[in-house]
């Protein structure tokens, strides 16, 4: 009986970190947007999940051909 609550519970919590495609699109170009602003990119922009220690874990992966750099006016 533990056993069925365990598999429920990380069940309900698999379920919790699921993105349908729209959404997955969404988050890819906002993130994607976002780096373009700090970085030049070559445009291969992944997104991927796995379960970590304490949850879900997100992770955005892309090639920047140079890093962007911002002055500071005194």
């Amino acid at each position: 009986m533990k056993g069925d609550r365990g598999r429920l519970l990380k069940l309900l919590e698999q379920d919790k970190a699921e993105m349908n495609e729209a959404s997955r699109e969404a988050a890819l170009a906002e993130f994607k947007r976002v780096a373009e602003e700090f970085f030049e990119t070559d445009g291969g922009f992944l997104m991927t999940t796995r379960e970590g220690k304490k949850g879900t874990e997100v992770i955005f992966t892309f090639r920047i051909l140079r890093a962007k750099n911002f002055l500071t006016l005194k």
